[in-house]
């Protein structure tokens, strides 16, 4: 078997949306926000947001605050802004929730 044909299903694995290690097991969900998909992974009170596919320059602007919108949708949960960090491909921060959605 030619040796590209055993890096290929490794490289398409690698384009999913993988969480970093502090988030493996954690709940994980995609929503859509302005036509792009994002997948949140959520554990406790600490998320991390992954946007999907390619965002030109011009459109990596608007994609922090879509982030801080899918977040919100997937765990009904407010983000705490100034906790966030991370770039227009994936970010980290904490959310605070009422009592019923811990």
């Amino acid at each position: 078997m030619p040796r590209s044909a055993l890096l290929l299903p490794l490289l398409l694995a690698a384009c999913g949306a993988s969480p970093s290690p502090t988030f493996f097991g954690a709940t994980a969900q995609t929503t859509t926000v302005a036509g792009r998909d994002y997948t949140v992974l959520r554990k406790e009170n600490r998320v991390q947001v992954i946007r999907h596919g390619w965002a030109s320059p011009r459109d990596r602007d608007r994609v922090p605050e879509q982030m801080l919108i899918a977040v919100a949708q997937v765990t009904g949960c407010t983000p705490v802004v100034a906790s966030f960090q991370g770039d227009s491909g994936e970010r980290r921060g904490r959310i605070t929730c009422p009592r019923g959605l811990r």
